[in-house]
């Protein structure tokens, strides 16, 4: 365990889990949470084996957004204090965007500003079906800002989008699986377990797959189709030379033997 100010961090072999650590302010992000969460990063990064990395909150709330007291009410006469206290959000916002592990967020309650956001950083997102999503940006008068609107925009439709940022309503768990802001919905009872059984499913992968995976992901959406094609033909070879044909060596020559299915299950790494 890594006890930061504001931010737990604990690391489990191939799982890390990062604790957002305000309970007594509903997670809300503040100066030290920002520069925790950067910290964070670094130490699971440095961490070679981590393939998985579950974000969530402690105590009710996963976060209430950013403390708008510390991030913008205490710095707003300085604008030089301002630009540094928001610029250490928007790095780690980044960097969890394209971390090299899969990022899952664990949504148990409020995400609220910078939680949502979070959540649609995320590459993939479990909630509780009482969970509260927002935009409440609209409410005291700017618009989702920070990266906050491109997660809204990347993850709900159109018109979904659009009504939660320019309305402030809020949204439960079960609709934001509905509308694709979280892969899945549970009681809240079921959200530890649910949790486990998606990064289960997730930390028996190849990590080098798992990482090259989400970059042809990401590049492959603003491609069209045969500069998709391209790309992830070099991505194939990149895969090959940093595996050691991998796929081929050990996990075909496992479906040859009918020792595995590829459509049912993982191969066996390591063993031929």
């Amino acid at each position: 365990m890594i006890a930061l100010d504001t931010v737990k961090v604990e690391i489990d072999g191939p799982r890390a889990t990062i604790h957002l650590n305000r309970p007594d302010k509903k997670n809300a992000m503040n100066p030290q949470m920002h520069r925790d969460m950067n910290a964070a990063l670094d130490a699971i990064e440095s961490a070679d084996e981590v393939k998985a990395v579950v974000v969530t909150g402690v105590g009710d709330s996963f976060s209430a957004g950013m403390d708008l007291e510390e991030c913008f009410l205490a710095p707003y006469n300085d604008p030089q204090l301002f630009y540094r206290t928001n610029l250490v959000a928007l790095q780690w916002f980044q960097r969890l965007k394209a971390f090299p592990a899969v990022t899952v967020a664990k949504v148990n309650g409020f995400a609220f500003g910078g939680g949502f956001e979070v959540t649609g950083l995320c590459d993939l997102a479990i909630a509780s079906e009482s969970a509260m999503f927002g935009l409440s940006e609209i409410n005291f008068g700017i618009f989702p800002a920070g990266g906050a609107s491109w997660a809204a925009t990347h993850n709900l439709p159109r018109k979904q989008a659009l009504y939660y940022i320019l309305t402030g309503d809020t949204l439960t768990g079960a609709q934001a699986a509905e509308y694709g802001l979280v892969n899945k919905a549970v009681p809240a009872a079921d959200l530890d377990a649910e949790t486990d059984r998606v990064v289960g499913r997730i930390v028996n992968k190849n990590p080098v797959t798992l990482r090259l995976a989400k970059e042809v992901y990401e590049r492959t959406t603003r491609l069209d189709l045969p500069d998709a094609i391209d790309y992830d033909q070099a991505k194939l070879w990149e895969l090959a030379r940093l595996t050691d044909n991998e796929w081929i060596t050990v996990a075909l020559k496992q479906f040859e033997k009918r020792s595995y299915r590829p459509g049912l299950g993982t191969y066996r790494r390591g063993v031929a």
